[in-house]
C-alpha cells in the first residue's frame, strides 16, 4: 500500500528552532537598545510630563533587567558547546551583581580608606593623624560617647522589650493586631520619625508638645528635651527603640513558635513554672536568634544620622559618629577627617560583621 501524505502543521526540527532563535535574539537586542536610547531621552528631558518619566523608569527597571537576562541566557545557548556554556552562565548571572558590590561598596572603601591619610584636601599624606585627631577631639569624643550610649540603649532594650512582647503577645486571642501595632513604627522612615517626635518634644511655646502637655497635668513644668544635656540623648535614643523593637518582636516571635510545642508541655506537667520555662527553654532555644538581632541592631545603631541629622542636627551634645562625618564633609570641607571618621565605624561595624555571618553559617549547618 502506498503511503498516504502527511497533512497538518510539522513540528519545527532542531536546526529550525537553532535559526529562528538565531534571528529573534540579534532581533530582540537590536529593539532593546532603540528602548533604552529612547527611554533614557525621556528620563532626561527636563520638560517630559513627570508622570511619564516615572513610568519609563518602572518599565525600564524592571521589565529592562528581565530582558536583560533573558538575552543573556538566549545567547548563551548559542553556543554549542554544554560545558564551556556552564562555565559561562554563573558569570553572566552573578557577575552583574558583583560588578555592582564591587562599583558601590568595595571601591568607595578603599578610596575612603586612601583619603583618610591624607589632609583637608586630599592633597598631601599626613599618615594617621586624621585618626589621632578624632580621638583626641572634644566634639568627636562626644559623638564616641554617644554612640556608646546609643548601642547599649537601643539594643538592651529594643531585644529585651521584643522578646518579652513575643512571649506575652504568643497565643493570645489578638495577637496578630498587637504584633501589628508594635511593628507599625518600622514603616516609617528615620527623617518621618523624627519630624514626628520633635512634635511630642517640642517645649517651645511651653506646652505645645504632647509629652509636655501631659505632665502639665501634673503640675510639673514644661522639659526641654531637646536641648537639656541630661535628657536630649535619652530622648533621641527612646525614638531608635521605638522603630527597632517591633523589628525585634516579629524575628524573635517567628522563632520562639518554631520551639517544639511538646517540650514545654511536657517541662510544665514534670512542675516548671513559667519562669523556668522561660529561662531554662525559650532563652537557650532562642540564643542564636537573639545574637542575630542584637548584631542587626548593634549595626543600625552605629550607623544612625537621620534621627539626629533631624532632630538637633549634633547640637547640645547630642552628636553621633555619623552625623559629624556629614558635617565635617559637607560643611566643613575636610575630606581628611570626613574619611577617617567613616573608616572608624568601619572598623566597629565589621566585628559585628564577622559575629553575624558565622552565626547564620552555624546556624545553616
Amino acid at each position: 500500500m502506498s503511503s498516504q501524505p502527511q497533512t497538518g502543521t510539522q513540528p519545527l526540527s532542531g536546526n529550525n528552532v537553532g535559526i529562528v532563535r538565531m534571528l529573534l535574539v540579534p532581533l530582540a537586542l537590536i529593539i532593546s537598545i532603540l528602548v533604552g536610547r529612547w527611554s533614557l531621552g525621556v528620563m532626561k528631558d527636563a520638560e517630559a510630563p513627570r508622570l511619564l518619566v516615572v513610568g519609563v523608569a518602572l518599565l525600564v527597571g524592571v521589565f529592562g533587567i528581565w530582558i536583560a537576562y533573558w538575552l543573556c541566557n538566549e545567547l548563551l545557548n548559542l553556543i554549542p558547546s554544554e560545558t564551556l556554556r556552564e562555565k559561562i552562565r554563573p558569570i553572566i548571572f552573578v557577575g552583574p551583581a558583583l560588578a555592582l558590590l564591587i562599583i558601590y561598596l568595595v571601591y568607595p572603601t578603599v578610596m575612603t580608606a586612601y583619603y583618610s591619610v591624607l589632609d583637608k584636601n586630599s592633597e598631601a599624606f599626613v599618615g594617621l593623624d586624621n585618626f589621632v585627631f578624632a580621638f583626641k577631639n572634644r566634639t568627636i569624643q562626644i559623638a564616641l560617647r554617644n554612640n556608646l550610649y546609643w548601642i547599649v540603649g537601643v539594643t538592651t532594650f529594643s531585644v529585651v522589650g521584643g522578646l518579652i512582647m513575643a512571649v506575652l503577645f504568643d497565643k493570645v486571642r489578638y495577637e496578630s493586631v498587637a504584633k501589628s501595632m508594635i511593628f507599625m513604627p518600622m514603616i516609617i522612615s528615620f527623617v518621618g520619625a523624627g519630624v514626628i517626635w520633635r512634635f511630642m518634644y517640642a517645649s517651645n511655646p511651653p506646652g505645645v508638645g504632647l509629652l509636655n502637655a501631659f505632665i502639665s497635668n501634673f503640675d510639673y513644668k514644661p522639659v526641654a528635651w531637646l536641648i537639656n544635656k541630661s535628657v536630649n540623648n535619652i530622648s533621641l535614643i527612646v525614638i531608635m527603640i521605638w522603630l527597632q523593637t517591633g523589628f525585634c518582636l516579629v524575628i524573635l516571635s517567628a522563632a520562639l513558635k518554631a520551639i517544639p510545642a511538646d517540650i514545654i508541655d511536657a517541662a510544665r506537667v514534670d512542675g516548671a513554672s513559667e519562669l523556668d520555662i522561660f529561662w531554662r527553654i525559650i532563652i537557650p532555644s532562642l540564643k542564636t536568634t537573639i545574637l542575630t538581632v542584637v548584631t542587626t541592631v548593634v549595626i543600625a545603631v552605629l550607623k544612625v544620622f537621620d534621627i539626629v541629622f533631624v532632630m538637633t542636627n549634633g547640637n547640645y551634645e547630642t552628636e553621633v559618629i555619623a552625623n559629624r562625618m556629614f558635617t565635617e564633609f559637607f560643611r566643613n570641607q575636610n575630606y581628611g577627617l570626613s574619611s577617617a571618621l567613616t573608616m572608624i565605624l568601619v572598623i566597629a561595624v565589621l566585628p559585628v560583621m564577622i559575629i553575624n555571618v558565622r552565626n547564620a553559617r552555624r546556624q545553616r549547618g
